[in-house]
């Protein structure tokens, strides 16, 4: 083709019934760098971020520009662009208002540290004495307050930290059962978030999974008769994610410790959320607690850091020293240990547990658990009158709900709230939902029927402001 013909067909392309290519009357990189907007972007964000930027916006309009449309103007696109800056400037893990009612929301980072814990991890933005002695100057032990408080509140020999409890039942199994045969009830082969499930622990761990008894009935009798020369452990799991109801039947710690009398074999108990006090002081059902499990003659107990403690995500095992000793010497000890910030947080947290009376008020786990039904109604009534007063956008009214514990913990059981209930003829409720998602800070709440629910109980000090001001704000996004 000679090069007149080439650039006939070029121009034929270029221009369709529809009129010119409007990719062409695009702005160029240069001259919106030059631009007064441009020189504005430089000064509040990197050079290469801004020249990044409009490139990236420029490549989106070019995919969507089509023959016939109108391309725009440079000084909207520089407005694209810095709209573009910002969204990406926005910090991936950021503060957000839990008005879900979930306590312990996972999505949201389970439990809200009390601020002893949150002062404890400021202060460590020098260097710290996290492996030193400071008496000698030698070499120290990691995490030894923690692990001290741990023995103390649980009555155990010893404790140890790793990262979370599905990282400390592995570790138990590798360190302890591998190669030998580890019995655990039908009825308690759990699954978790994230599609983690016990069987796939053991098999990692390298131990065999025997299982006893049937999904609903495990009786004593059931372990007794798998017990052999190969059994290393029998495993109890706390189903704290699910129930099972009815014609049900299992065994406990007490009773498998009695197993102990026959056969030299591990009673281990994998209690999942974990609580250090009897739950019933606050008004929920009975939980079973560390220390009732060495007391009941467990050897090894293993439970989280961030459900019922509502310290920093970690796992904790308590129980026999020669046993502690045994698994810290395991490679997957150092693979699986929490950092400075984690111990520094747990310690603080763990030592409100010594005056578990003042719970409510230090810590904001107590203090959501055992709010006042009188005190969340009147904060509901309180968030209605100020929203009303600043917006007619929104309809909003109190109801009477429930909230939720969360994190695994307590399922079936519904805490009593009152709950502010919102709607939109304009807007559907996932919209408005969303909507409060993108207010920053952002707002959560959830969705019941077609109304937005928002629970006064999972609210901070200071959110309440925040969320009837968000809720104002939907009037300016329609």
């Amino acid at each position: 083709m000679h090069l007149r013909q080439f650039e006939a067909v070029m121009k034929k392309d270029q221009k369709t019934s529809f009129g010119p290519d409007p990719r062409r009357q695009l702005a160029s990189v240069a001259d919106l760098i030059e631009s007064d907007a441009g020189r504005d972007l430089f000064a509040d964000f990197p050079r290469e971020r801004v020249v990044a930027a409009i490139r990236s916006v420029l490549s989106d309009l070019r995919e969507g520009l089509s023959p016939g449309d109108e391309a725009p103007a440079g000084e909207t696109v520089m407005e694209m662009v810095r709209a573009y800056l910002s969204r990406s400037e926005l910090d991936r893990i950021r503060p957000v208002v839990n008005a879900s009612g979930i306590i312990l929301h996972t999505g949201l980072g389970r439990a809200v540290l009390p601020p002893a814990a949150t002062d404890a991890i400021a202060k460590l933005h020098s260097c710290c004495n996290l492996q030193m002695d400071l008496d000698n100057g030698r070499r120290g032990k990691r995490n030894h307050m923690s692990e001290q408080l741990l023995a103390e509140l649980t009555g155990a020999e010893a404790a140890m930290l790793v990262n979370n409890n599905a990282g400390a039942t592995l570790l138990i199994l590798a360190a302890l059962c591998e190669g030998r045969e580890v019995i655990v009830s039908r009825g308690q082969l759990i699954e978790i978030g994230g599609s983690y499930r016990l069987t796939d622990c053991i098999l990692r761990s390298g131990a065999e999974m025997v299982e006893v008894g049937t999904t609903n009935k495990t009786h004593l009798r059931d372990y007794e008769g798998a017990l052999n020369e190969e059994t290393a452990a029998v495993l109890r799991v706390n189903p704290s994610n699910y129930r099972v109801v009815g014609f049900s039947q299992s065994v406990s710690i007490a009773e498998l410790a009695t197993l102990k009398k026959r056969r030299d074999v591990l009673i281990i108990d994998d209690l999942g959320c974990g609580a250090l006090l009897d739950m019933r002081r606050f008004g929920l059902p009975y939980e079973p607690t560390a220390p009732d499990s060495i007391a009941a003659g467990a050897d090894l107990v293993c439970f989280s850091g961030d459900k019922l403690i509502g310290g920093p995500q970690a796992g904790i095992i308590v129980g026999r020293s020669d046993l502690i000793e045994r698994i810290r010497r395991h490679p997957l000890t150092r693979m699986l240990r929490v950092g400075k910030l984690t111990d520094a947080a747990l310690e603080a947290t763990l030592r409100l547990f010594r005056e578990p009376g003042q719970l409510p008020d230090r810590h904001p786990l107590y203090r959501m658990l055992c709010a006042d039904q009188k005190d969340l109604r009147r904060q509901a009534m309180r968030m209605r009158r100020k929203i009303i007063k600043a917006t007619a956008a929104v309809s909003v009214r109190v109801v009477e709900g429930e909230s939720a514990v969360g994190g695994g913990s307590f399922p079936g059981t519904a805490l009593p709230s009152h709950l502010l209930a919102l709607r939109d003829e304009n807007r559907s409720a996932e919209e408005l939902c969303r909507a409060l998602r993108m207010h920053e800070p952002p707002v959560i709440a959830r969705i019941g029927g077609d109304e937005v629910l928002l629970d006064p109980r999972t609210l901070l000090p200071g959110d309440e402001n925040i969320v009837c001001d968000a809720v104002a704000a939907l009037a300016g996004l329609d």
